[in-house]
């Protein structure tokens, strides 16, 4: 049996709006396991994004109850939120979030300062490891505006790991980018799933949703349908993409 690595109950999100109190997401129940590569799909507006923050403690949830490891993530305060992100998530967003006036090798090791997890030294050690893995070690002293949207994306993974996180959320992480970086980008994700690392994945493209091992349908802040598949193989890639697209189409998506 699979171990939960992170469980969501009952999760309603809600938000003030002329009088009215919309519902983004309506008593949604998930868990996600370790080890796995988890995608989340589902059409424009239907609290994909919503759920992948909700999940991460980084937005806050109107209703239910959201456990990390069997903690209770929503019920902890700001600080202490912030704390457990810091040490146990790693994030990747579609857009990089990079400081400006920092080089890739400085962004990466900043967020392992902030980790408290190891020394500097250690610190600077990984990140040129993860520089290196993602490769762009060739460009870890230029700014992120001296570099290509693929090589900021991947030094974006690389801060995303320098913590050894239990759990990397990535929010549409190659909408950005185009075809030929989002292939690679997307290697990365699959080669670190390849050694363990656990994903949860929001994309609305089926040729990047091909990598994972399960998919999650979200129409209207519910979860619909899901889908297992094998671990992601190169070769397999175009049978796993028509099943996608079936499926998909089954959902009238």
């Amino acid at each position: 049996m699979k171990e939960i690595l992170l469980k969501g109950t009952n999760i309603c999100k809600s938000f003030q709006e002329n009088g009215a109190e919309p519902r983004i997401l309506q008593s949604v129940n998930v868990e996600i396991y370790k080890g796995d590569f988890t995608i989340i799909m589902g059409a424009s507006g239907a609290g994909k994004s919503t759920l992948l923050y909700a999940l991460s403690g980084m937005d806050s949830i109107t209703d239910g109850e959201i456990l990390y490891k069997g903690q209770p993530l929503n019920r902890l305060s700001e600080n202490r939120k912030a704390a457990l992100r810091a040490r146990e998530f790693g994030f990747v967003f579609q857009q990089t979030h990079l400081v400006s006036n920092l080089t890739l090798f400085e962004n990466v090791a900043v967020a392992g300062y902030m980790t408290k997890t190891a020394g500097p030294k250690e610190v600077r050690q990984r990140a040129r490891e993860l520089l290196k893995l993602m490769h762009v070690e060739n460009a870890k002293d230029r700014l992120p505006s001296q570099v290509s949207g693929g090589e900021a994306q991947r030094a974006a993974i690389a801060r995303a790991m320098i913590g050894d996180p239990g759990l990397i959320f990535a929010d549409e992480p190659t909408g950005a980018l185009n075809k030929s970086n989002s292939e690679e980008v997307l290697n990365l994700l699959s080669r670190l799933h390849e050694n363990g690392q656990s994903i949860l994945m929001v994309t609305h493209d089926a040729k990047a949703a091909v990598r994972g091992n399960r998919i999650l349908y979200l129409e209207d802040g519910q979860i619909l349908d899901e889908l297992t598949l094998p671990a992601f193989r190169e070769e397999d890639a175009r049978a796993r993409e028509d099943k996608i697209s079936v499926w998909l189409s089954s959902l009238q998506w």
